[in-house]
């Protein structure tokens, strides 16, 4: 027996078709993204240096200022939580007493 719509169609699942379809073109644009991502060094067959050669003659004294702001936020946000404990806990004293 088969069911029919009261527009007259078959019943069948909308959604399967764009699925399948997706099924098949998603593993390529996965590999897409991949290639993209890594970009032309990555793709290329000979590389001039090794990714980790150059970690001793970098620096991070150029980023001070971000590790002056993070610093900032952090002692912000400390007490911030203080400030809210201790309005929390005077709100408490009240309630009991």
């Amino acid at each position: 027996m088969k069911l029919r719509s009261p527009y007259g169609r078959l019943d069948r699942p909308t959604g399967a078709p764009r699925a399948l379809q997706l099924v098949r073109v998603l593993p390529v644009l996965i590999l897409l993204a991949l290639a993209l991502l890594a970009g032309p060094d990555a793709l290329s067959a000979q590389q001039t240096e090794l990714p980790g050669s150059r970690v001793g003659e970098q620096s991070l004294r150029a980023y001070w200022h971000v590790f002056a702001a993070y610093t900032i936020v952090i002692l912000l946000i400390g007490g911030w939580a203080v400030s809210i404990a201790r309005r929390l806990r005077d709100v408490e004293d009240r309630l009991v007493d």
